[in-house]
């Protein structure tokens, strides 16, 4: 009885890794299509595509807003601590 049930175990294991690596396998080719597809897009809109032009492209300064509303702004007193 303690062999059938490694046996199980061992099947079960066997079983579980095997679709663990079918998951793992789907992941890296839908990974794969949505890179090719983002690249795609950058090549017809003529941006470069990787890591450098999106990190360039995040640390731009943000234009300020025009929305800028005056009643919002606060006079705040400042005084230095001894």
């Amino acid at each position: 009885m303690n062999t059938f049930t490694q046996i199980l175990r061992g099947v079960l294991f066997f079983v579980l890794a095997i679709f663990g690596m079918i998951m793992a396998l789907i992941f890296m080719v839908s990974t794969a299509i949505a890179v090719a597809i983002l690249y795609g897009v950058a090549r017809i809109k003529g941006r470069p595509f990787g890591v450098r032009a999106y990190w360039d492209q995040r640390r731009k300064p943000v234009a300020p807003s025009r929305n800028f509303n005056k009643k919002d702004v606060v006079d705040v007193e400042m005084r230095e601590i001894p």
